[in-house]
């Protein structure tokens, strides 16, 4: 049987093609899909935790508490420590009006510890020298007058001479603020009094974990924290994405996903064949070759073919891999750089190719033993849907849907994934073995209507569609498994899109924000909004008030009408109403106080009672009152920031706004900073585009998944309907007639499918959308409709366009060939 299997294999390649090309491309999905994940993740990591990607460890303290590092001497798995000292500074450009912010960090002595990369000149050695960001916009040799200001908010003039320009590598925050790296001993004379981080290198022969680990505990009874430096990296990732868990569980289900339609597709393909050589195997039968031995040999076959198809279709993921990180690399604000290829990406990819096969010619080789010899080389009527395997069907089809279902529902409650993904593929498994019975009956209701418009081709193609159910079930499901992955990966897409949108205008509720150690001037508001690209702003007052603790804290107070058309989003910065204090919760902790409570506020003019609202640590910086009652409360008050919204315009007029922005406050407030948190929120804003684009590009992999499963099965119907066909022939319809029966019929299956796909695969993707972000806060659930239709539209002409070759082999084949046909 070994010679029966290569000749096989040599005779028989050519119909072979189909079923490599599918398993080709299932295989390279899921590889391409791994591939761009690693290599998306490792440059995020590297881009936004730069300076943890080569550390061994990383000591911060917590809540800013002071620490000892002293400790760490004399560790014999530690190779060198690098403080972190940061601190804030005005710098004056030559040739520019104005001081900028700027946010200053050191560069480690040890040159193992340097993690800053340049674009061009050399990193600082001494004080006196400082390297920038391009936000700085100061070139190699420029002379920068720096102000800096010490604890008591005394002020410090010094010079510093630009040694390079530094390549932030993608990070997203690179357009915030300008940066600076400087000497420790730099940093230090301008105002940086403790280290914020350890930056620990192992000593040669001990593992970034030991390393960890004995520091942590040399460190124990400190308040600080101690992570590797690949921890750090992925917390910092993490930081800016949002949440890595939801990364993760996204990640899971789009390879659960891929894997699951790749298995469906390959069984489809494969049984198709299979059918076609059903006379085939059982000649093998009648010259003495057991059943045994045919299902080695199909089993054989089926192994031979994922072998090579998966080792072409490894390949051909990580070459898409590398086109889609070429092509979007030079655009996205975190490039894709280069191709990251993990061993598992290549093993998994290789495992899905041929244990998907050979498990998808499980079931046909078992069918074509099972029928006599004899008996298979006629004509057979498929099994109908009340017979016993029709019956076995139908259970298991709604044993799968109806717990798929319900973990589902469950999913979208918990708001866990992990939950409704098992739901996900054991429902639509379910949805794929009730086919038989749920297509036709629709397919038929569709043909009715088909029939009055197409005359007696479409007459015909109604009743052969709804003849065999079988046969329409399996055509029909091609098309479905590939329409539902892609409409639920374009609702789900799009919901994503929805909610990230949202949840970046919650974030970042403001475009521009000034803020400053001192009272703002008076008319420096309307100043910037005199400026072009600024469509509208409001001023806080501020003023010292004393709290329920007795202390002194500045309370800001806001107009909610006035505020109310600058911010982007009130989701997470929640604007006070009359009688009401919004608390960042770590003051309102520190106040033991909760929302709902009553707190005292008090000056010198007066006290006033106030509801507590506690919003997040990182949506409020002060107690924040309505401007009216702050005025009651003491009518002494100052501008303590200004919020900035911009016109709707491209990122690059936004950043050319910001940079006014920061001119014109550098000369009227030197002490002022100005965060443009629009750059940060329009860069964040088009990795989401990226990372969706990706994913549409290869959604369309899944359209050529199902029109090979379409073109096979319909290349099946016409060998079924062979005869068929010819006595059609003999009996008057005309080539072209014949041809258009065929169309007629793979429109309505097609049609079906697309309509039934698009239903599912919405649902899919808003539940999927609403399980995977649900945890994260508001989710919103959108579905496009203007591509939903398109799907639909392709889907059907994909169908026609499928038929036109099986049908053109039935209307060459003459009437008489066909009805001999035994």
């Amino acid at each position: 049987m070994r010679r029966v299997l290569l000749a096989q294999l040599r005779t028989h390649a050519a119909r072979l093609v189909a079923s490599t090309l599918a398993v080709v491309i299932a295989t390279g999905f899921v590889v391409a899909t791994l591939v761009l994940n690693e290599t998306s993740r490792d440059t995020i990591y590297e881009a936004v935790g730069a300076q943890y990607v080569d550390t061994a460890a990383v000591v911060k303290a917590d809540n800013g508490s002071a620490f000892d590092p002293s400790a760490l001497t004399g560790l014999d798995s530690v190779g060198a420590v690098a403080p972190t000292w940061a601190t804030q500074v005005q710098a004056a450009v030559p040739g520019r009006s104005g001081a900028q912010y700027l946010l200053v960090d050191t560069v480690a002595d040890d040159p193992a510890l340097r993690w800053q990369h340049l674009s061009s000149g050399t990193l600082p050695d001494r004080p006196g020298e400082i390297a920038v960001s391009d936000r700085a916009r100061a070139s190699v040799g420029d002379v920068l007058t720096i102000t800096a200001y010490d604890g008591e908010g005394n002020a410090a003039t010094s010079e510093a001479t630009v040694t390079g320009i530094l390549d932030l590598g993608g990070d997203p925050t690179a357009g915030l603020y300008a940066r600076g790296a400087v000497v420790p001993q730099q940093a230090q004379e301008w105002g940086a009094s403790t280290p914020d981080e350890l930056r620990i290198a192992a000593a040669p022969g001990y593992s970034d974990r030991q390393v960890a680990d004995d520091v942590a505990a040399a460190l124990a009874g400190q308040q600080v924290t101690v992570r590797t430096g690949a921890e750090e990296a992925a917390h910092a990732a993490a930081g800016l994405t949002g949440n890595s868990t939801a990364l993760a569980a996204v990640l899971l289900v789009f390879g659960t996903v891929a894997v699951v339609v790749a298995g469906l597709v390959i069984a489809n393909t494969f049984a198709v064949l299979l059918a076609q050589r059903t006379r085939e195997l059982a000649l093998l039968r009648c010259v003495g070759a057991t059943a045994r031995q045919v299902r080695r040999s199909v089993l054989g076959e089926a192994l031979a073919t994922g072998l090579v198809s998966s080792a072409l279709g490894v390949a051909a993921g990580i070459g898409l891999a590398a086109l889609v990180s070429a092509l979007t690399g030079t655009d996205s604000p975190i490039p894709l750089a280069g191709v990251s290829v993990p061993l598992y990406a290549v093993l998994t990819g290789l495992a899905v190719g041929t244990l998907v096969t050979l498990l998808a010619a499980l079931a046909p080789a078992r069918a074509a033993t099972r029928v006599a010899p004899l008996a298979a080389l006629r004509p057979v009527d498929a099994a109908p849907l009340r017979s016993r395997p029709g019956l076995l069907r139908l259970l298991l089809g709604l044993a799968l849907l109806l717990p798929g279902a319900g973990l589902l529902a469950v999913g979208v409650l918990v708001h866990s994934v992990l939950v409704a993904l098992p739901g996900g593929v054991a429902s639509f498994l379910g949805i794929v073995l009730l086919a038989q019975r749920s297509i036709p009956p629709v397919v038929a209701a569709a043909g009715r209507l088909a029939g009055r418009l197409g005359g007696v081709p479409a007459r015909l193609a109604a009743g052969n569609a709804t003849r065999n159910p079988r046969r329409t079930a399996a055509t029909a499901t091609a098309l479905l498994i590939g329409v539902t992955l892609t409409s639920a990966m374009v609702v789900g897409a799009a919901s994503t899109r929805a909610t990230a949108t949202a949840g970046l205008a919650a974030a970042y509720p403001t475009d521009v924000l000034v803020r400053a150690g001192e009272p703002l001037p008076a008319g420096l508001l309307g100043d910037l909004t005199a400026v072009d690209g600024i469509a509208s702003g409001t001023a806080l007052a501020a003023a010292q008030v004393t709290g329920p603790d007795g202390s002194e804290w500045q309370v800001e107070g806001v107009d909610p009408a006035a505020a109310a058309p600058v911010l982007r989003s009130t989701t997470q910065l929640v604007l006070p109403k009359d009688g009401q204090v919004v608390l960042p919760e770590w003051l309102a902790d520190s106040w033991s106080v909760h929302a709902g409570d009553q707190v005292r506020l008090s000056t010198d003019d007066g006290s006033l009672d106030a509801t507590v609202v506690v919003v997040g640590s990182n949506d409020v910086d002060d107690p924040l009152l309505t401007a009216a009652d702050l005025h009651r409360l003491t009518p002494r008050t100052t501008i303590g920031e200004l919020w900035l919204r911009l016109a709707d315009r491209s990122d690059d007029d936004q950043a050319a706004t910001v940079d006014a922005v920061t001119d014109l406050v550098g000369t009227a407030a030197p002490t002022a900073m100005v965060a443009g948190l629009v750059s940060e929120r329009a860069a964040i804003d088009s990795v989401l585009d990226t990372l969706l684009l990706v994913v549409t590009g290869l959604l369309g992999i899944a359209v050529v998944i199902a029109l090979i499963g379409v073109g096979n099965t319909l290349a099946l119907s016409v060998v079924e309907r062979r005869q068929e066909n010819g006595l059609l022939r003999a009996l008057g319809l005309t080539r072209g007639q014949l041809r258009g029966l065929l169309a007629w019929e793979a429109v309505l299956v097609a049609g079906v499918a697309a309509v039934l796909g698009v239903v599912l695969g919405g649902a899919y993707g808003l539940i999927g959308a609403a399980s995977v972000l649900g945890g994260l806060g508001e989710v919103v659930l959108a579905v496009p409709w203007l591509q939903v239709a398109a799907i639909v539209a392709v889907a059907t002409l994909a169908g026609l366009l499928a038929s036109v070759l099986p049908a053109r082999r039935a209307a060459r084949t003459a009437p008489v060939a066909a009805i001999a046909a035994v």
